[in-house]
């Protein structure tokens, strides 16, 4: 049977089948032994009518006349009809047949009809009787005229003559073509009861693998990759009346793995909740003592004639490292906000603007650059925070001007598709991103600096911030990389009518 079929269907189907099975050799059985039953039958009849008219053959005929006054009697009149005279006996079957074959080959041959008269027989069918064999064993013979026949031959003890009798098998055929259809509307009824009951059946026992099924569905559509999650306990309910079965220990230990599982996600949930709260309250702390840093070494730089070069030097450098330092911590602040779920300001916003600012302050950094731009003639208006919006370009921009060498062409587009959702692309013709490296290019803290000329630092959390302000406007983002096309989807719902 085909692996694709359900298990339903596969039991329904193998019980229907082995019922066929038996009724169909239960059938074969019972026909081969009625056959030889009847045949047996028929055999006895046909050799007790050969005795019967072996002996009726060789009486002879009265020699006395009977007394004066008195009629002539006889059992019965050998000369009457054509065919031996032994088939005008009484007792003598309808539809027997009857043939005596002379030394000479000559044959009298005769049948005894429905009206229980004799009648003649074709020439074809009394030279098929003259070709049996005298045996004491019944054969079949197809005689012309007549149809199939059980015939026995016998010698004759007076005479040097030979015996024909023989009795139709109409009754025996009869008997099995009735019994072969009363047999096959039995089966038909019975595999019609057994389809219909096997479902039933089938649908009751497999009722509680059912209710397994469902229970993972359901777990199977839970959100489990973040945030808290609550599995229902003992999802499947046991009866511990079938605990010991199959289907009982399938149920058990789902449950077991869920508590397993439920266990396993509070605990992950709780950590990321602590790991959450310490990344938001460290870079808000952060924050200050990095102003008040970046506030001293902007003093010192004001008599910056005054101090010698190395001093110089390593202030200047303390100031650059507290730069990048403050923006890596406002990127942490800022996710670990969107992981919290805080609110964006949600207004209206003029995505071709968004671009048009965006890419005026990437074309000030990489001037080296060749920026194009691909907007339509009408606003396209999505709903978000405008500044969100901003920084997701950016860092868009900044991310293909990082790791793509000068010249490279960047190439800015915004499109309305056909459901009404705003698409933004950010492509270019440098080397790409390599296959490998794709699935990890949204996750913190990714590096691509094996795979595209990147020349500045960065804190790796560019394309994670994109991510994370789309997936809170609704929005999606993909990634299609290849060497000489590079390109960044993000697809932004409309903006809210009214």
């Amino acid at each position: 049977m085909p692996r694709s079929w359900s298990l339903r269907t596969r039991l329904l189907i193998t019980q229907v089948a082995l019922l066929a099975f038996v009724c169909v050799s239960i059938g074969v059985a019972t026909e081969f032994a009625l056959h030889r039953f009847l045949m047996q039958q028929l055999d006895s009849q046909l050799l007790a009518a050969a005795r019967r008219s072996v002996v009726i053959g060789e009486r002879p005929l009265p020699p006395m006349l009977p007394p004066p006054g008195m009629p002539m009697r006889f059992p019965f009149d050998p000369e009457q009809g054509p065919g031996p005279g032994f088939l005008n006996a009484p007792g003598q079957e309808v539809q027997t047949v009857g043939a005596v074959i002379r030394q000479d080959g000559a044959v009298d041959a005769g049948v005894i009809t429905a009206q229980g008269d004799t009648a003649e027989i074709s020439s074809q069918a009394a030279a098929q009787l003259a070709e049996v064999p005298p045996t004491r064993t019944p054969v079949s013979v197809q005689l012309d005229g007549l149809g199939s026949y059980r015939v026995v031959a016998r010698p004759a003890t007076r005479g040097a003559q030979t015996i024909v009798v023989g009795l139709p098998t109409t009754f025996v055929d009869d008997t099995m073509l009735w019994v072969l259809l009363m047999f096959c509307v039995i089966a038909a009824v019975a595999l019609i009861a057994a389809a219909i009951i096997g479902v039933w059946i089938i649908r009751r026992q497999l009722a509680p693998l059912a209710r397994v099924s469902a229970a993972a569905r359901h777990v199977a559509h839970l959100e489990l990759e973040k945030g808290e999650v609550q599995l229902p306990t003992s999802i499947v309910p046991v009866d511990p009346a079938a605990a010991h079965t199959e289907v009982g220990q399938l149920s058990s230990a789902l449950n077991r793995m869920l508590d397993r599982i439920a266990a396993a996600l509070s605990a992950r949930y709780a950590s990321e909740t602590r790991v959450r709260q310490f990344v938001s309250d460290a870079s808000h702390e952060l924050r200050t003592p990095l102003a008040a840093i970046r506030g001293y070494t902007e003093l010192a730089q004001r008599n910056r004639a005054q101090l010698p070069d190395d001093v110089a030097h390593a202030i200047g450098r303390v100031e650059s490292e507290t730069q990048r330092l403050t923006a890596l911590v406002q990127d942490m602040l800022l996710l670990a906000r969107l992981d919290e779920g805080r609110p964006l300001e949600r207004t209206p916003v003029d995505l071709a603007q968004v671009v048009l600012d965006a890419v005026g302050d990437a074309h000030a950094a990489g001037p080296d650059y060749e920026w194009t731009l691909d907007l339509p003639d009408e606003p396209v208006l999505v709903t978000g925070d405008q500044a969100r919006l901003h920084q997701v370009l950016t860092n868009l921009l900044t991310n293909a001007r990082v790791h793509t060498p000068p010249g490279t062409t960047v190439t800015t587009s915004v499109t309305v598709a056909d459901g009404g959702e705003a698409v933004l692309t950010v492509a270019d013709d440098g080397p790409g991103i390599p296959e490998a490296l794709q699935p990890e290019v949204f996750e913190r803290f990714a590096r691509g600096d094996s795979s595209r000329s990147r020349r500045g630092g960065s804190t790796g959390l560019g394309l994670a911030i994109v991510a994370a302000v789309v997936k809170a406007h609704g929005g999606t983002i993909e990634l299609h990389s290849a060497p000489g096309d590079t390109r960044f989807v993000v697809t932004l719902p409309p903006a809210n009518p009214g």
